[in-house]
Protein backbone atom coordinates (compact mmCIF):
# COMPACT_ATOMS: atom_id res chain seq x y z
CA UNK A 1 0.00 0.00 0.00
CA UNK A 2 1.47 3.45 -1.10
CA UNK A 3 1.91 5.87 1.99
CA UNK A 4 0.77 9.13 1.58
CA UNK A 5 2.31 12.67 2.28
CA UNK A 6 0.30 14.21 5.05
CA UNK A 7 -0.17 17.78 4.74
CA UNK A 8 1.63 19.90 7.08
CA UNK A 9 1.18 23.44 7.69
CA UNK A 10 2.53 25.86 10.58
CA UNK A 11 -0.01 28.59 12.36
CA UNK A 12 0.57 31.04 10.22
CA UNK A 13 -0.46 28.80 7.54
CA UNK A 14 2.64 28.37 5.43
CA UNK A 15 2.58 24.71 3.76
CA UNK A 16 5.67 22.32 4.75
CA UNK A 17 6.82 21.20 1.50
CA UNK A 18 8.87 18.21 3.04
CA UNK A 19 7.90 15.06 5.19
CA UNK A 20 7.44 16.86 8.64
CA UNK A 21 9.64 14.21 9.91
CA UNK A 22 12.61 16.48 8.04
CA UNK A 23 10.75 19.77 9.63
CA UNK A 24 11.09 18.55 12.53
CA UNK A 25 14.83 17.45 12.67
CA UNK A 26 15.62 21.09 11.10
CA UNK A 27 13.51 22.66 13.69
CA UNK A 28 15.33 20.50 16.31
CA UNK A 29 18.74 21.70 14.69
CA UNK A 30 17.71 25.14 14.49
CA UNK A 31 16.48 25.13 18.00
CA UNK A 32 19.34 23.41 19.53
CA UNK A 33 21.93 26.29 18.22
CA UNK A 34 19.48 29.04 19.08
CA UNK A 35 20.14 27.51 22.50
CA UNK A 36 16.95 26.94 23.42
CA UNK A 37 15.67 23.70 25.39
CA UNK A 38 12.47 22.38 24.05
CA UNK A 39 9.71 20.25 25.23
CA UNK A 40 7.36 18.76 22.21
CA UNK A 41 3.47 18.11 23.02
CA UNK A 42 1.32 16.29 20.38
CA UNK A 43 -2.49 15.83 20.12
CA UNK A 44 -5.61 15.76 17.90
CA UNK A 45 -9.34 17.07 18.49
CA UNK A 46 -12.07 16.78 16.41
CA UNK A 47 -15.82 17.90 15.79
CA UNK A 48 -18.68 16.48 14.23
CA UNK A 49 -20.02 19.27 11.59
CA UNK A 50 -23.74 19.02 9.40
CA UNK A 51 -22.50 19.64 6.13
CA UNK A 52 -25.35 20.50 3.50
CA UNK A 53 -25.96 17.87 0.96
CA UNK A 54 -27.53 19.02 -2.10
CA UNK A 55 -31.32 18.00 -2.27
CA UNK A 56 -31.26 16.02 0.16
CA UNK A 57 -30.47 18.33 3.49
CA UNK A 58 -27.67 17.72 5.54
CA UNK A 59 -24.54 15.06 6.15
CA UNK A 60 -22.10 14.74 9.26
CA UNK A 61 -18.65 15.18 8.56
CA UNK A 62 -16.05 14.67 11.12
CA UNK A 63 -13.05 17.45 10.93
CA UNK A 64 -9.64 16.14 12.90
CA UNK A 65 -7.28 18.45 13.83
CA UNK A 66 -3.49 17.15 14.97
CA UNK A 67 -0.77 19.38 16.03
CA UNK A 68 2.96 19.24 17.02
CA UNK A 69 3.35 21.94 19.56
CA UNK A 70 7.08 23.01 20.46
CA UNK A 71 7.81 24.76 23.86
CA UNK A 72 10.51 26.57 24.13
CA UNK A 73 10.97 26.36 28.23
CA UNK A 74 10.67 30.03 28.95
CA UNK A 75 10.30 31.31 25.71
CA UNK A 76 6.67 30.54 24.47
CA UNK A 77 6.56 28.34 21.28
CA UNK A 78 4.83 27.21 18.28
CA UNK A 79 3.07 24.40 16.50
CA UNK A 80 2.57 22.28 13.08
CA UNK A 81 -1.15 21.33 11.98
CA UNK A 82 -2.13 18.67 10.06
CA UNK A 83 -6.59 18.60 9.24
CA UNK A 84 -8.56 15.59 7.57
CA UNK A 85 -11.78 15.30 7.26
CA UNK A 86 -13.79 11.98 7.31
CA UNK A 87 -17.35 10.79 6.44
CA UNK A 88 -17.30 7.66 8.57
CA UNK A 89 -20.19 7.71 11.26
CA UNK A 90 -18.89 6.28 15.17
CA UNK A 91 -19.60 6.83 18.41
CA UNK A 92 -18.33 9.59 20.83
CA UNK A 93 -15.60 6.51 22.38
CA UNK A 94 -14.52 5.42 18.73
CA UNK A 95 -13.76 8.91 17.93
CA UNK A 96 -12.01 9.71 20.84
CA UNK A 97 -9.92 6.53 20.49
CA UNK A 98 -9.32 7.69 16.06
CA UNK A 99 -7.83 10.95 17.84
CA UNK A 100 -5.30 9.23 19.90
CA UNK A 101 -4.60 6.85 16.53
CA UNK A 102 -3.69 9.67 14.90
CA UNK A 103 -1.29 11.66 17.61
CA UNK A 104 0.52 8.19 18.11
CA UNK A 105 0.73 7.68 14.51
CA UNK A 106 2.96 10.97 14.27
CA UNK A 107 4.43 10.61 18.00
CA UNK A 108 5.63 6.79 16.51
CA UNK A 109 6.90 8.85 13.05
CA UNK A 110 8.71 11.53 15.50
CA UNK A 111 10.02 9.55 18.88
CA UNK A 112 13.44 8.36 17.12
CA UNK A 113 13.98 12.03 16.00
CA UNK A 114 12.90 13.46 19.60
CA UNK A 115 15.43 10.65 21.26
CA UNK A 116 17.95 11.89 19.27
CA UNK A 117 18.15 15.69 20.23
CA UNK A 118 17.28 14.51 23.83
CA UNK A 119 13.73 16.12 23.88
CA UNK A 120 10.94 15.11 25.95
CA UNK A 121 7.46 14.21 24.34
CA UNK A 122 4.31 14.23 25.26
CA UNK A 123 0.87 12.30 23.80
CA UNK A 124 -2.38 14.70 24.91
CA UNK A 125 -5.69 13.39 24.99
CA UNK A 126 -8.77 15.33 24.52
CA UNK A 127 -10.47 13.15 26.92
CA UNK A 128 -11.86 14.34 30.29
CA UNK A 129 -10.91 12.27 33.65
CA UNK A 130 -14.15 12.97 34.64
CA UNK A 131 -16.53 10.13 34.33
CA UNK A 132 -19.57 12.04 34.34
CA UNK A 133 -18.17 12.78 30.88
CA UNK A 134 -18.49 10.51 27.92
CA UNK A 135 -15.36 11.13 26.51
CA UNK A 136 -14.20 9.41 29.78
CA UNK A 137 -15.52 6.21 28.33
CA UNK A 138 -12.45 6.12 26.34
CA UNK A 139 -9.75 7.07 29.14
CA UNK A 140 -8.62 3.48 29.87
CA UNK A 141 -7.77 2.48 26.36
CA UNK A 142 -6.52 5.83 25.31
CA UNK A 143 -4.10 5.67 28.58
CA UNK A 144 -3.13 2.29 27.87
CA UNK A 145 -2.67 2.60 24.11
CA UNK A 146 -0.46 5.46 24.49
CA UNK A 147 1.22 4.19 27.24
CA UNK A 148 1.79 0.82 25.75
CA UNK A 149 3.62 2.62 23.14
CA UNK A 150 6.05 4.17 25.58
CA UNK A 151 4.74 7.26 25.42
CA UNK A 152 4.27 10.53 28.07
CA UNK A 153 0.48 10.88 28.38
CA UNK A 154 -1.39 13.77 29.18
CA UNK A 155 -5.37 13.83 29.52
CA UNK A 156 -7.88 17.03 30.35
CA UNK A 157 -7.11 19.47 32.00
CA UNK A 158 -3.66 18.80 31.49
CA UNK A 159 -3.82 17.87 27.49
CA UNK A 160 -3.24 21.50 26.35
CA UNK A 161 -1.99 20.36 23.11
CA UNK A 162 -5.25 18.64 22.39
CA UNK A 163 -7.94 20.60 24.11
CA UNK A 164 -6.63 24.18 23.36
CA UNK A 165 -4.13 23.81 20.10
CA UNK A 166 -5.73 21.44 17.90
CA UNK A 167 -9.13 22.63 19.08
CA UNK A 168 -8.11 25.99 18.09
CA UNK A 169 -7.55 24.80 14.31
CA UNK A 170 -10.03 22.31 13.95
CA UNK A 171 -12.12 23.40 11.07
Amino acid sequence: MEQVQQQWRKLNGERIRIPIEEEVAHVLMREREAGHELKVCIGTDSQVKARPNGSSGQRKITEYATVIVFIRKGKGGFMYIHNETTRQKMSIKQRMLTEVGKSIEVAYALCNIFSRYSVDMEVHVDINTNPSFKSNDALKEAMGYIMGMGFAFKAKPHAFASSSCANKVVH
